[in-house]
Order: structure tokens, then sequence, then C-alpha cells
């Protein structure tokens, strides 16, 4: 599903173990990872990625009783398993590639010489990686996620796309501020965790 990032000459591994390695490569060693683990024209990968760990994170919301999806498919069980065919299969890819093209139009304007959107797409979809345990139900955990992925993003960016980290801050704003702050609900964990930021910041 990934690229080993110790021999980025030798192709892309497939299966859980490299999925695993990867996971743990991007935590602890991102710019080494977004240096030989992002291949030109070839998202597929980043985006099994992300798209495994926003299932992760939703089933974990789900069994933790942090996201109720109702009943409207025979039963409660029957109908978390519709609601995680449709992220898996719809929701999660759509979100990421228009999130993707979101930040390529903003690299457009910013980073001249910028990488292609396949790039974007794996970027993104590797940079989510500290939210497949956003899901639990611990506030400060879910806080720590999002921030995380948030830099990751940046990281991400400044690598890939041979920019600044300046730069790289200021285009992964917005795309940041809508997957890790909205999307895995990064925002309501911080007000969550620090009370103080719900009167000081307008979220």
């Amino acid at each position: 599903m990934t690229q080993w990032v110790e021999d980025p000459t030798g192709g892309r591994n497939r299966g859980p173990q490299a999925i695993v390695r990867a996971w743990v490569e991007i935590l602890v060693r991102p710019r080494r990872f977004f240096r030989t683990g992002v291949a030109p024209g070839d998202q597929a990968p980043g985006m099994v990625f992300g798209v495994l760990v926003t299932l992760i994170e939703v089933a974990t919301r789900m069994a933790t009783g942090g996201l109720d999806v109702g009943t409207v498919a025979g039963g409660p069980l029957l109908t978390e398993l519709l609601a995680l065919v449709l992220v898996g299969l719809f929701v999660a890819p759509a979100v990421l590639h228009l999130t993707a093209a979101l930040q390529t139009v903003i690299l457009m304007l910013f980073v001249p010489g910028r990488g292609g959107i396949s790039e974007t797409v794996q970027v993104i979809g590797y940079a989510v990686a500290p939210c497949l345990l956003a899901g639990l139900p611990f506030p400060a955990l879910r806080a720590v996620c999002t921030v995380y992925g948030a830099v990751l993003l940046v990281v991400g960016i400044r690598e890939v796309h041979e920019t600044s980290y300046l730069r790289a801050a200021v285009v992964g704003a917005l795309p940041a501020t809508l997957v890790f702050g909205y999307g895995f609900g990064g925002f309501g964990a911080l007000v969550a965790t620090v009370p103080g930021l719900a009167s000081a910041v307008p979220w």
C-alpha cells in the first residue's frame, strides 16, 4: 500500500506491515518520510493510507459512543457498517481529493515550482497519520493528534513542494483548518481541553 522509506528505489511494498511501518515512520521521521515516501504520479498509496486512518478513527468513535449514526438500515450494527462503507468508498476519498484540489490552487498562487496534485494528495493522506488515535474518548488526545497532523501537513508541504516552513504554514493553513480543525474535530477537542479558548477564539 505504501513505500518503504529506507529503500525508495525498490518499489512500493504492499500489505498491512508496509502500512504500519509507514505510519511509524511518518510519526517519528516525518521529513525523511516525505522526502522518500512520496512518489510523483502515484497517489493511490497516500489516498489508501488516509482513507484507512479515517475509517479507523470513525469506527473508534462509533465503538466508544462518540459518534451516533442512528438506525436506518435494519439495526444499529448494520447502520454502522453501512456508514463505514460510505465513509471508506465515498466520503473520505472525496474529501481528500477536494482538499488536495484546494491545496493545489493555493500552492499555484504562492509556491512556484511546486509538485503536482498527486504529491499533494499523498501529503494530505499521510499527514492524517496521528488521527488514527483521535477517535478515542479523550479530548486532550484528539487535540494532540489534530495539532500534530497539522504540523505534519506543513512539514510535508515543505519537503515535497520545496518551499520554506513559513510559506508552507501559510499555504497549508486553510486545508489544515478544514481537515484537522473541523474534519477530525480538533477545534472542539481544544476547547474541551482548554475551556478558556471558547471565549477567546470564535470557533
